[in-house]
């Protein structure tokens, strides 16, 4: 399978190891905003716009998530060496079939509100598929109003809603949504895991209404290496609803993954 064209990616950092976020499927690298200025400048962390999403080229062709994954293991080959690699929700998916296919450029993962693939459970893998037709009718910014607020925790202030729905609004289009969706449907990584063999740390709001506590907690328990936390005050968005907190985890594992100094 040949990967589509090279991604548009925000950069912060200028050394160290290399940390490469991976958006969900309703979102672009301005999700991790939090995560590009709190992060200290050691690592060097870079965030993609999907192929089909925000400022990145629509694909040929549908990817797949072999071609979403591979497409990621070229960004990490052009800086050299391997990646620790955060992936929320749908880009926690890929960031699993990442360490599966390309498991020598994956040095370790952060995989938070994320899911086996939603090919794990017929009903979801079916309102997967319908997901191409609810846009096609209602339009970006209606999508992201209707959708936005179920991935936040309850009570989660107005401004957050209104900058998530914003950041979906403006990152998600035809066909690239549709052949994102396409690629979670036909999904399910639950009888690899045990395959990937890298330190992981899953992370899962604990309001997360979309994913869930418990399918975190599987995904968790299906590494050898992974382990699971919960973050309190947090639904399914949890870089951007508690980003010092997720931070602080993905910090602490860097220490014990990259050897990163407590001090950077």
């Amino acid at each position: 399978m040949t990967a589509p064209a090279t991604p548009y990616v925000t950069e912060a950092g200028t050394e160290g190891p290399l940390v490469l976020c991976l958006h969900g499927i309703g979102s672009s690298s301005a999700s991790f905003a939090a995560q590009l200025a709190g992060l200290p400048t050691v690592p060097r962390v870079v965030a993609w716009d999907a192929p089909g999403y925000g400022r990145s080229d629509d694909p040929d062709t549908a990817p797949g998530l072999d071609g979403y994954a591979d497409a990621a293991a070229g960004l990490i080959r052009a800086r050299g060496g391997s990646a620790h690699v955060i992936g929320v929700s749908w880009g926690g998916v890929i960031a699993l079939r990442l360490a599966l296919r390309h498991p020598d450029l994956v040095a370790s993962l952060v995989v938070a509100d994320s899911t086996r693939g939603s090919g794990a459970d017929p009903e979801k893998a079916a309102a997967m598929r319908g997901r191409a037709a609810e846009l096609a009718e209602a339009g970006p910014r209606a999508f992201a109003e209707a959708r936005a607020p179920r991935l936040l925790a309850p009570g989660a202030p107005d401004e957050l809603v209104e900058a998530v729905t914003a950041t979906m609004a403006d990152s998600i289009r035809l066909p690239g949504y549709g052949h994102a969706a396409a690629s979670m449907a036909d999904t399910d990584l639950g009888p690899e895991l045990a395959a990937i063999t890298q330190p992981a740390l899953v992370l899962c709001g604990e309001e997360d209404r979309i994913t869930g506590v418990a399918e975190s907690q599987l995904i968790a328990g299906a590494m050898p290496k992974g382990v699971f936390v919960i973050l309190s005050g947090a639904g399914h968005l949890a870089n951007q609803e508690q980003p010092a907190a997720f931070n602080d985890w993905v910090r602490a594992h860097l220490r014990i993954a990259a050897r990163v100094p407590e001090s950077a």
